[in-house]
């Protein structure tokens, strides 16, 4: 961390903060810290980011991963594929019909609408993410939060980092890409699995959601000719289900949700997809898979590598648990090396021995 240098913030100078309900006169950035000086209150509750930036840093974030197809290239960079749903009900008049427009900011992608819409019965209506609603701004800030953009680009830390600072982040990244990252995948009881993620090549998309570019409309489908094993292969299908997460049984006409690094055995409600650590609904079901447990991006962070309670930013090394894990898991290698090369060497003498009694037979 540099300190006489101003960090990056996504919001403007004077922006209201939405926690201290117009006692602060407005947001002005701290030197280094990601709060105001005028309230103290965090970054987030000042205002609420683009739908631009958003997309660009989750397109960040999944790019180079096994879910890239929900991304796409535009100039070179990979932008999120953010699927926005829109209802429209007629309105039963004596004159001229109209119309009730609803318009999701965000949706699961690859569902059928109907199915799309029992999802969102299922989630709290002031955590919907309706346009123009608080439940929109909730959603934006939990990106905000979940996501923080200095965690995903070195470019955006508090002060310029050193070569070996920027290789051990871009090995971070790399490795949580591969080993923890997930998104999370919306269907019926017993049917998680069943549309495996399409090989993306030169960043097209072969099944599940057709996207007209990002950031805007899309039209959601599914394959109806598809049958459902719940990611085995014998056909099997059981007739009770428990969420994971609060252990009640799910209605098997009730959507959930599946996390693909924990297994599709298990299955969520979707008010139990959350962050094990702050409880909060895992945005845009983007979550880190970590020692049996469902993580946002923020708190996999912290547990892997220290977060400074200054600036925000996690650190450049690994907590000391990780690095005695590694340590211990390398140790263990070289145990079972050595075990093998001695077993291989006693295996050898025993054949020479053999071969030797039988030459003075």
């Amino acid at each position: 961390m540099c300190v006489g240098q101003q960090p990056v913030v996504p919001v403007m100078r004077g922006e209201t903060c939405l926690s201290c309900k117009g006692i602060c006169s407005g947001f002005i950035p701290h030197s280094w810290r990601k709060v105001c000086t005028v309230c103290g209150c965090s970054v987030e509750d000042h205002g609420t980011s683009c739908d631009i930036d958003d997309d660009h840093k989750i397109g960040r974030l999944l790019a180079d991963s096994k879910y890239t197809h929900l991304t796409a290239k535009v100039k070179g960079i990979r932008v999120y594929k953010r699927n926005r749903m829109v209802i429209t009900n007629p309105v039963v008049s004596k004159k001229n019909p109209t119309f009730n427009t609803i318009t999701y900011d965000w949706a699961p992608p690859g569902l059928t609408q109907k199915l799309a819409m029992l999802y969102m019965a299922l989630v709290p209506e002031e955590k919907r993410p309706v346009a123009g609603t608080e439940g929109a701004m909730y959603r934006r800030r939990q990106l905000m939060r979940q996501l923080p953009v200095y965690d995903l680009n070195p470019s955006q830390c508090h002060g310029p980092l050193s070569e070996d600072q920027l290789q051990a982040m871009s090995v971070f990244m790399k490795r949580y890409k591969e080993e923890a990252l997930g998104v999370g995948e919306v269907a019926l009881p017993g049917e998680g699995g069943a549309n495996p993620p399409p090989v993306v090549k030169g960043g097209g998309q072969k099944n599940g959601a057709v996207t007209r570019g990002p950031g805007k409309a899309t039209i959601i489908q599914s394959d109806t000719n598809t049958t459902t094993t719940n990611g085995t292969d014998d056909g099997y299908k059981k007739r009770k289900y428990h969420c994971s997460g609060c252990g009640e049984l799910t209605p098997l006409n009730s959507p959930v949700v599946y996390a693909e690094g924990a297994g599709y055995d298990k299955q969520w409600h979707p008010t139990c997809f959350v962050c094990s650590e702050c409880g909060e609904a895992l945005v845009d079901l983007v979550y880190f898979w970590k020692e049996g447990e469902l993580l946002c991006g923020r708190h996999y962070c912290q547990r892997t590598r220290p977060r400074c309670a200054g600036c925000d930013e996690v650190r450049g090394e690994e907590r000391r648990g990780e690095r005695r894990k590694e340590r211990r898991g390398e140790e263990r290698g070289e145990r079972r090396g050595e075990e093998r090369r001695e077993a291989k060497g006693e295996e050898r003498r025993e054949a020479k021995g053999e071969e030797r009694r039988g030459e003075e037979r």
